[in-house]
């Protein structure tokens, strides 16, 4: 399945974003869909993740202010991002984990800016 994101930009600290991402594919079939974020010069870290029976998990840095949801009927994920930091910048990727445990191939992600 291709994933799309979509719904980055550039936002002031303490602002709100919602990132989209659309499968070409139904979502149904997979273990979980997560998001994850790469900073400059640093690693992809996993920031959300929804099971396939709404376990949700998130990154200790976003615990309280990002929420992750789907819709398997339209094969959508979302993050609601809230009062969004400086250091929440980033480029966001969503992906689609099997019951293997495999992630699929990267698609272009989407820039999220968080500056006054």
């Amino acid at each position: 399945v291709q994933l799309v994101e979509s719904g980055g930009g550039l936002v002031q600290p303490g602002g709100s974003l919602r990132l989209s991402c659309a499968a070409s594919g139904s979502i149904f079939g997979f273990r979980a869909m997560g998001w994850y974020r790469q900073a400059p010069g640093k690693e992809r870290e996993l920031v959300a993740r929804l099971t396939s029976n709404s376990i949700t998990t998130y990154a200790d840095s976003v615990k309280g202010r990002f929420a992750i949801s789907r819709d398997n009927v339209k094969n959508m994920v979302y993050l609601q991002m809230s009062r969004l930091k400086p250091e929440d910048t980033a480029v966001y990727y969503c992906n689609a984990e099997t019951y293997l445990g495999e992630l699929g191939s990267w698609g272009q992600g989407t820039q999220v800016t968080v500056s006054s």
